[in-house]
């Protein structure tokens, strides 16, 4: 009874690996399974949202829930807490939370109809990385030899930190087996050294899961002798602390860890075991690590710190027992023991249980076997809930470790849960009991290729599905037998291994699966392919430095498989030179220097096997050679054709002599005896190193090749003619491209193509098939076939309608490839629609937006380019502009509803229309609509010139502006007046009414010149200004001085449809600084300037230009007067663009008019110089009386005393005049006051310039100079000489008292 007993459970064992081994597809029912979670102990940044992982599969797709601390988690009350759709992982935000609000036990729960699967136990924490606990350290002072120990004790982390030393250059403290680093982060001296005096021991703590360090407060060590102890006591006595007083001797080791003769120390099963042993002496002893019990296992066995750690990873029971370290210098030793147990937390014996699916009435087991130390305990779950506390299942069995299923039925289907647990962890394992009864199915794709290389082991899969597990059956080819003894082996999974692949195990195999509710085949194909094999590998080479060098290396490789040729140097990569030539067989290297010496190897890959071939290159120094001839090559010779199939051939040769100049490269080409007998055409080349290679060839075609090589000197001459080669005719390889469908009537549909060429024919009989059917109609396609053609033309379409075109070429060989579907319309036709709902909002003066709603598609009857808006001015609003009609056009690209229609001129009436346009044409126009302009800034006057100019006033007069823009309301004249120095006076302000046109200013300034500025004025304001200077003179007849005209732009012939410029506005006026241009500007581009020539030159000279600089007025300088400039502004966009130009402006820049009269024709000046000479001669001779007489002038005394040192106008000794200095024209007159800016300036503001004479009378001349700064005295000094006698002391009071009688 026992025995048949054990038999039934070895079958339900064999059953239960069987069922085991299946993957359920998704499409079938089945319980949850979790796919992913977080791991158990989960450490989150607090820096990021939580993200708490848990996905599941299953059919129907499972939903979940979780329970947070053993109570159920409800996700809908945290509104920090989100899961993912399709999913049970939760997101918490901790942007409104804390994150260790959330740290606590997690579990999640995944359930459908068929199970419920539980995710194991999460435990949450947050990592931390708290701060050093501010310290104050004291300096620490050892003498020479001591052992010193340096405490780290970082703050306690999550996890735990990783402890380092460094200074404070943050430079690794150097260890040795001096000085070393212990587990717990303390810094170990066995015997300290006068170098080890030190204030920067700093203990650094990372914290690797936040990735921050701290750090500890910096600690000093000073290392004294004994000496130097005793004279440093009193200083460091209160802030030190003092470790030895006595001489250091040398000492034998003893044990700083651990302490005394034996400790233990305990490990888990798989973790790392470290042991540590960390001693002081004098001279620094060295550590030795043995196992009383046995041998440390050397491969999982590592010593660290100078051999004061042993380290063995992956601990298992064989590592317990006792360990002994010793400390051992020339003194002595010691040595201590450490007992090691290895504990175990729970682990699968033969893995974790695994999802059990059974039909009805099978039987089958879900084994949890596992062990640990201490041994643990086993509990079961089904469906999250204890085994004992589910509903009781006949068929269902609990034994310890194992749960047996016998006879079981439909409806027991669930998930069960083994827990295994000891005092050092738990396992957690979800399994599910499927219950399904489902025909044989396999799942490797069908027809699927298996590729190996001959004499390599082969493996045909055939996974499969079924409910009876289903049996497999292997059949080769003609399915004579199965495939069930040598060389094959059938494996449990269905797969089919063959040990050692031969070409006779190629061919179609087929895998049969077999169940009681049916069976399934499916197909695959073993193709076995030959290896690869170097059959020229490269040889050992000597070459000279300088010289080339070629290793070769031919390949032999089954021509399915796709080679990859790589050459390595010294097992590396080859230089990056352009001296090395990898070609598909060969190596070259060109100049050969030192550095190339070494070992190189050829490696030829496919994607199954490779082979490699090595050969090592030595250079040698170059001898001296005589001089050389260089020549072309000789031609090649003895051409071969190898190797030929149906489109390729391989072609070898013999190379000519080089004649002292290798061969850089051949040329190899063809002669097509059947389509151009008598050409030659290039083929293809190949380095000069190379004497094969392998052709790919056209179908129909009579080959003949040639070679030719080609070196430094030139091509050699063609080689003879290799036999002809012809290839088989073939279907063409490829279809015409550039298939295009479009109409040139309203009611055909024209399709192009490019055609193919001779070569691409590939056979007789190349002609077209052409298809085509409406796209948007279910219909089949209509087929023609042409040949000799291009195009071909359907007639009676429809009005533009999309189709779809293939064009397939076709010979008496076959037909191309299925060809691409193409996509044209049939022919346009005029819109038969207009835009309605066409409305116009006035925006500005010249500015106005058009909508209109757009045409429906169906009635463009064609492709819509876009609409055009149709504008014209009836006439200005203003009775004194003249009627004229000019027509302008705006487009507006694309499937537009509304646009801005620029350059209006104000005050005006326009009529506009819009219409769509297409291919074909323009659509009806829509109904014409009349708006009006409101009124702008008005122009400047056409003219302003100066009239009737008299001592103290002046006639202005002018013409109203061209471009009024509105109604004129008024005028504004300003005006001021001009110093020689070009400085402005104070300006006068006139306001004058509309219809006047001139004017005449009163009292102004004699002899004064003014500037003048007049603009015109209406509602909207004031325009810009026109300028003009004029000067009020003593007059001998008045001078006119020239004015600007700003020329109107030429007219165009009305009801001309133009196109729309994007400057408008533009106007100009010439001043002192030169001609401003204004202008308004609405176009797109950036880059604008504005160009002039000089009146009926433009052959002579270029357009000159001027940048504007995003500004919409510039001042033109430099201009020459009295001439007359053309002037336009320009919009320049891409280079693909067209220049946008707006209407030529004609500035006529005045001639200067000379202000200076020539005084010399004067009859006033003739008539003075007289006067003056009569005067002298009447001094002269009272002066000769005076002499005569002995006596001297009250006045003569007088000068004498006061001698003017700027001016003296008579020499002492003779009575005549003194000589004019220079230096005077750079003096200031005295009375004067001089600014600081160098000029003269009077006293008062009165405008006479009298105060600079010495009479009451200036004396002027015509251009307003001043005649008395000639003379010798001031003002001033006529006061103190004039009371001391009657006489005249200088022509000009002389003068002065003459005119007194007059």
């Amino acid at each position: 009874m026992m025995e048949r007993r054990m038999d039934t459970a070895l079958l339900v064992l064999l059953m239960g690996h069987l069922a085991a081994a299946l993957e359920v597809p998704l499409d079938l029912p089945q319980p949850p399974t979790i796919t992913h979670q977080s791991p158990k102990d989960y450490i989150i940044d607090p820096r990021e949202n939580i993200v708490i992982h848990c996905d599941a599969k299953g059919k129907p797709h499972p939903s979940f829930s979780w329970t947070r601390n053993g109570t159920h988690f409800d996700i809908d009350e945290d509104a920090n807490v989100v899961m993912r759709p399709h999913s049970g992982t939760l997101v918490v935000d901790i942007s409104r939370e804390k994150a260790d609000h959330y740290e606590g036990v997690y579990q999640c729960t995944a359930r459908n109809k068929h199970g419920t699967a539980v995710s194991h136990n999460i435990v949450i924490r947050q990592s931390r990385s708290p701060l050093w606990s501010k310290e104050r350290i004291k300096p620490i002072v050892v003498q020479e030899g001591v052992s010193l120990v340096l405490p780290c004790r970082p703050p306690a982390g999550l996890p735990p930190p990783i402890i380092f030393w460094m200074d404070n250059n943050f430079q690794r403290l150097p260890q040795s087996s001096r000085v070393s680093q212990s587990l717990n982060g303390d810094l170990y001296f066995s015997n300290v050294l006068r170098e080890d005096s030190r204030n920067d021991y700093i203990c650094y703590a990372r914290f690797p899961h936040t990735q921050t360090i701290q750090q500890k407060q910096p600690i000093t060590v000073k290392v004294l002798n004994l000496d130097a102890i005793n004279d440093t006591m009193a200083a460091f006595y209160n802030d030190t602390d003092l470790f030895s007083e006595d001489p250091v001797d040398e000492r034998k080791p003893t044990f700083l860890i651990p302490s005394g003769s034996s400790s233990s120390q305990t490990v888990l099963r798989g973790q790392v075991l470290e042991l540590e042993c960390i001693a002081e002496g004098l001279p620094t002893p060295e550590i030795f690590w043995t196992k009383v019990s046995g041998d440390l296992p050397s491969e999982r066995t590592s010593f660290l710190y100078y051999k004061k750690n042993l380290r063995i990873v992956n601990a298992s029971a064989a590592d317990a027992g006792d360990y002994r370290c010793e400390a051992k210098n020339k003194l002595g030793s010691v040595h201590h023991t450490i007992h090691v147990s290895v504990k175990a937390s729970p682990y699968w014996i033969a893995g974790a249980p695994r999802n059990l699916v059974l039909a009805p009435g099978e039987n089958g087991v879900l084994t949890c076997r596992a062990s640990g130390t201490p041994k643990p305990s086993i509990t079961w779950s089904m469906n999250g809930i204890p085994i004992e506390n589910s509903p009781p299942d006949l068929s269902r069995k609990v034994e310890d470790d194992t749960i047996i299923f016998t006879d079981i039925q439909m409806g027991s289907s669930a998930v069960y849960q083994c827990n295994v647990s000891n005092g050092h962890g738990y396992l957690m394992a979800n399994a599910f009991v499927n219950v399904l009864s489902e025909a044989p199915r396999v799942l490797t794709p069908a027809n699927k290729v298996y590729q190996v290389i001959k004499n390599h082991r082969a493996r045909i899969d055939c996974a499969f599905f079924g409910s009876p597990i289903p049996k497999i059956t292997w059949f080769k080819d003609s399915r004579s037998s199965t495939l069930d003894g040598d060389p094959y082996i059938q494996h449990d999974n269905g797969t089919l291994e063959i040990h050692t692949a031969q070409a006779r195990n190629s061919g179609k195999y087929t895998c049969a699966a077999r169940n009681m509710l049916g069976i399934y085949e499916n197909h695959v194909y073993l193709e076995v392919k030959e290896p690869t094999r170097i059959l020229r590998q490269p040889e050992y080479k000597v070459v000279q430095r300088g010289r080339s060098v070629v290793f070769e290396c031919k390949v032999k490789h089954d021509p399915t498989l796709v080679p990859t040729m790589t050459w390595l140097k010294d097992d590396g990569e080859l230089p990056d030179d352009d001296r090395l030539i990898v070609d598909s067989d060969s190596l070259t290297i060109t100049d050969v220097t030192e550095s190339d010496g070494g070992v190189y190897t050829c490696v030829m890959n496919t994607t199954l096997d490779h082979d490699s071939a090595s050969a090592e290159l030595t250079v040698v120094e170059a001898t001296p050679t005589p001089a050389v001839v260089y020549e072309r090559p000789d031609p090649p010779t003895d051409l071969e054709l190898t190797d030929q199939k149906k489109r390729s051939v391989q072609l070898t040769w013999t190379p000519g002599d080089e004649h002292n100049s290798p061969i850089q490269k051949f040329l190899i080409q063809y002669e097509d005896s059947l389509h151009h007998r008598g050409h030659w055409h290039n083929l293809t080349e190949v380095p000069g190193t190379r004497t094969t290679a392998h052709l790919k060839l056209s179908p129909y075609v009579h080959y003949t090749f040639r070679v030719l090589a080609l070196n430094a000197m030139g091509f050699s001459r063609p080689s003879f003619p290799s036999r002809m080669f012809k290839t088989e005719p073939a279907g063409p390889d490829e279809n015409p491209k550039d298939v295009e469908g479009f109409g040139t009537e309203h009611d055909n549909l024209v399709i192009s193509w490019k055609p193919l060429t001779g070569l691409q024919s590939n056979g007789p009989g190349l002609r077209y098939r052409v298809m085509w059917r409406q796209k948007a109609v279910e219909s089949d396609w209509s087929t023609v076939t042409v040949s000799n053609n291009s195009r071909f033309v359907v007639s009676g379409t429809p009005t533009f309608v999309p189709y779809e075109l293939k064009v397939q070429a076709v010979n008496d060989h076959g037909v191309g490839p299925e060809p691409a579907i193409a996509r044209g319309y049939s022919g346009e036709d005029l819109p038969v629609a207009a835009p309605e709902n066409v409305q116009l909002v006035v925006l500005n003066s010249t500015l106005a937006e058009v909508h209109w709603d757009p045409v429906p598609h169906k009635l463009i009857r064609g492709h819509l380019k876009g609409y055009k808006v149709y504008y014209w001015k009836e006439r200005s609003l203003h009775k004194h502009n003249p009627y004229h009609m000019e027509k302008l056009i705006l487009m507006f690209s694309g499937n537009h509803s509304r646009g801005m229609v620029p350059g209006l001129h104000p005050f005006s009436l326009y009529s506009f229309n819009v219409r769509v346009y297409n291919g074909k044409g323009e659509g009806p126009v829509s109904p014409t609509q009349q708006f009006e302009t409101p009124e702008g800034v008005p122009g400047a006057p056409t003219s302003l010139i100066v009239t009737n100019s008299n001592l103290d006033t002046l006639t202005l007069e002018w013409s109203p502006p061209h471009d009024r823009k509105g109604r004129i309301t008024g005028y504004t004249l300003k005006y001021q007046p001009v110093n020689n120095s070009n400085e402005l006076g104070p300006v006068e302000e006139l306001a004058l009414l509309a219809n006047e046109t001139s004017v005449t200013l009163p009292n102004l300034k004699y002899s004064t010149r003014y500037k003048f500025y007049l603009n015109a004025k209406t509602i909207r304001g004031e325009g810009p200004a026109i300028s003009q200077e004029a000067v009020t003179i003593v007059d001998e007849g008045s001078t006119q001085s020239s004015h600007p005209i700003a020329q109107p732009p030429p007219r165009r012939p009305p009801n001309e449809a133009l196109p729309v410029s994007p400057f408008g506005n533009v106007s100009s006026s010439v001043g002192e600084e030169g001609a401003l241009i204004s202008w308004e500007y609405w176009g797109p581009e950036k880059n604008v300037y504005v160009e002039y020539i000089v009146e009926n030159s433009e052959g002579e000279q270029e357009w000159q230009k001027e940048p504007v600089n995003g500004s919409q007025n510039v001042v033109l300088k430099g201009l020459k007067g009295g001439l007359s400039y053309r002037v336009r502004l320009v919009a320049k966009g891409h280079h693909d663009q067209p220049l946008h130009h707006s209407e030529e402006l004609l500035v006529t820049v005045p001639a200067v008019a000379s202000r200076q009269v020539d005084i010399a024709t004067q009859g006033w000046f003739i008539g003075l110089m007289c006067a003056i000479a009569l005067l002298i001669l009447i001094l002269l001779i009272i002066c000769f009386i005076q002499r005569n007489k002995g006596g001297k002038y009250p006045v003569k005394e007088k000068e004498d005393a006061h001698t003017d040192p700027e001016f003296q106008p008579m020499k002492e000794d003779d009575c005549t005049f003194g000589e004019y200095s220079d230096n005077e024209d750079h003096k200031p007159l005295k009375g004067s006051r001089t600014p600081s800016n160098g000029t003269v300036k009077r006293d008062d503001s009165d405008d006479s310039l009298v105060d600079y004479g010495e009479g009451g009378d200036g004396q002027f001349n015509e251009d307003g100079s001043f005649i008395g700064q000639y003379s010798g005295k001031s003002g001033s000094r006529d006061t103190a000489v004039g009371h001391e006698s009657s006489e005249a002391p200088s022509p000009i009071n002389a003068m002065n008292s003459l005119n007194s009688f007059v």
